[in-house]
């Protein structure tokens, strides 16, 4: 079955809607000058500590300090970190934590270095010259199914409720990631868009399980 995360989550409201719609993971961002930035790690963990049971919750950084990361990860009881930045394989090794590294997918090369990562996977976001992802862009589903030689990969960039469908259909992740596609507006999730996106991966679900 394909894994559910729900990113950019800002409130409890919105958390609370994406679990009850089947979201397996929700993704809080701690990254400055971006939309959904949690500059409080306070209010973060307040909408954590409100979470039901067998919810994983991630914590995403762009090229942070380690001590801010860690200091964060606890203070808001993360359970994953998702690294989007130029943190290299001893960076991610050295915080000792189950950690998804992102790629932006530009082309084949874009794989040249996941082979080096020891992590528990690996999210594919979309190429935009100056932008470190959340772009809303998507990019060739065919490079995504040759990157699944590295491992687990969770597939972003451009995914909503239209789309969504075919990409689990093409690429059949482990799992799907989506923030922007989903939203009424930056930082505010719309409960339709969430519920019939993640419906849409559920019912590709169901008939590939009866055709296999």
């Amino acid at each position: 079955m394909t894994r559910i995360k729900i990113c950019g989550i800002t409130n409890i409201d919105d958390a609370l809607m994406a679990i009850e719609a089947g979201a397996d993971a929700l993704g809080f961002v701690f990254v400055p000058d971006t939309p959904r930035y949690l500059k409080d790690t306070t209010a973060a963990a307040k909408i954590i500590e409100h979470l039901p049971p067998f919810i994983t919750t991630v914590g995403l950084f762009v090229n942070a300090d380690p001590m801010v990361i860690r200091v964060t990860a606890d203070e808001c009881h993360l359970d994953m970190l998702q690294l989007h930045g130029d943190e290299s394989p001893q960076f991610c090794r050295a915080l000792n934590r189950r950690i998804i590294k992102a790629a932006r997918v530009k082309d084949e090369s874009s794989f040249a270095h996941l082979s080096d990562y020891r992590v528990s996977g690996y999210l594919l976001d979309t190429y935009v010259k100056g932008a470190l992802g959340g772009t809303g862009v998507a990019f060739d589903w065919h490079l995504a199914v040759k990157a699944k030689q590295y491992g687990r990969i969770i597939l972003a960039g451009g995914l909503d409720p239209d789309n969504v469908g075919s990409a689990v259909e093409h690429v059949r992740p482990y799992g799907v990631d989506v923030s922007s596609g989903v939203e009424a507006r930056p930082g505010r999730k719309d409960p339709v868009k969430v519920g019939a996106f993640i419906q849409n991966v559920k019912e590709v679900d169901r008939e590939w399980k009866q055709l296999n």
